[in-house]
């Protein structure tokens, strides 16, 4: 099976059933006579933008980021509107900014950060679960996390509305 139809059927598995892990969306791969290895599939869900998410029983579950009905929105704007879903706290450290975010959803968010080219951030490091902005000193620090703060805010805010 070729890369294009995997990440077919992969996106379809995600979007029809609740996956929390990547060993279950092994084993549905499996079901279907696709085996393929863990790094595969690690590569297949960044490719894909496949985030976790909690979901209304507090439990982790993969979900689609939805980009083609951001397809016309700004890069700012795609980055506000997935914020909320995974970022759990925002701090600075000297001149660093530090983004936290849900599991396995660090690299997602750092792309989208370097892709907006904040001017005050020179670079981003992304592990498992936290980002960390590289800025040219403290002030800068501070004024990249009160801007994310905002972003985390107005989500929250918003959320509380609806």
């Amino acid at each position: 099976m070729h890369k294009n139809e995997r990440q077919s059927l992969i996106k379809q598995i995600i979007s029809q059933n609740t996956i929390r892990t990547q060993e279950e969306l092994l084993q549905r791969l499996q079901k279907k006579d696709i085996t393929i290895a863990q790094a595969t599939i690690s590569r297949d869900i960044r490719d894909l933008k496949i985030i976790k998410t909690i979901d209304e029983k507090g439990k982790p579950k993969f979900v689609l980021y939805d980009t083609s009905s951001l397809q016309k929105q700004g890069e700012t704007e795609k980055l506000i509107s997935i914020f909320n879903d995974i970022v759990t706290k925002i701090e600075h450290v000297q001149f660093l900014t530090i983004v936290h975010t849900l599991p396995d959803n660090a690299s997602l968010l750092a792309s989208m950060i370097d892709e907006i080219h904040l001017p005050e951030v020179k670079c981003s490091l992304a592990g498992f679960d936290t980002v960390v902005l590289i800025v040219a000193d403290e002030a800068h620090a501070i004024e990249v996390e009160n801007y994310f703060n905002e972003i985390w805010q107005k989500q929250t805010n918003e959320q509380i509305e609806n």
